[in-house]
């Protein structure tokens, strides 16, 4: 884990590889295609998302959002990743790891967003597929957890088959677009066998 923890902001930190994807943490070199690919996919985005800050798309607010990424990556609390296609390395969306917990735990959560024209071509469902044994493997977690909405049926169907397993129903679990929202929680263990 040191190399991990060792990161800096001219490092360029972990890098993931999929089928068709690439996966790195996020650099200020990053900030047009970002924030070009938010600003398109906004309205497909805003309902499944936290409330968007009044200046989130900014070079300033994404250079702070880079600060704390970054001191995330050093603290292994949190690894946050932009996907790329392959082999032309477009921007496709994003994918994080957070609330890391070790001990008896050893756990993280899993987020992710995907820009509207990449929708349901397969990018995300790679990614996933792709941070699973980074999180098994090179974090040496035990278990990977996510939740989304119960009407996100894209959602629930790249979670299922990438071999996550449907486990309860969370009443006010995470605010979205301003909002407390019930959610589908959902797990893989570094134990289950993966598709």
């Amino acid at each position: 884990m040191s190399f991990l923890r060792s990161v800096t902001l001219s490092d360029p930190g972990p890098m993931v590889r999929g089928d068709g994807v690439m996966l790195h943490v996020p650099q200020m070199s990053d900030y047009e295609e970002w924030a070009a690919l938010r600003e398109l996919s906004r309205s497909f985005l805003v309902p499944w998302e936290p409330t968007w800050p009044a200046d989130d798309l900014t070079r300033s607010a994404f250079r702070r959002r880079l600060r704390r990424y970054w001191r995330d990556v050093r603290e292994d609390q949190s690894y946050p990743f932009f996907v790329y296609r392959l082999p032309d390395e477009a921007l496709v969306g994003g994918l994080t790891l957070s609330n890391i917990r070790r001990g008896v735990s050893q756990s993280c959560s899993l987020g992710y967003w995907i820009g509207q024209p990449h929708a349901r071509r397969g990018y995300m469902s790679a990614a996933v597929r792709a941070i699973i044994p980074f999180v098994f493997e090179t974090l040496r977690l035990h278990r990977l957890e996510a939740a989304c909405l119960p009407t996100n049926e894209a959602s629930i169907r790249l979670l299922r088959s990438c071999g996550f397993t449907e486990e309860g129903y969370a009443r006010g679990y995470l605010q979205i677009n301003g909002v407390w929202r019930d959610h589908l929680c959902f797990a893989i263990l570094s134990s289950d066998s993966r598709p």
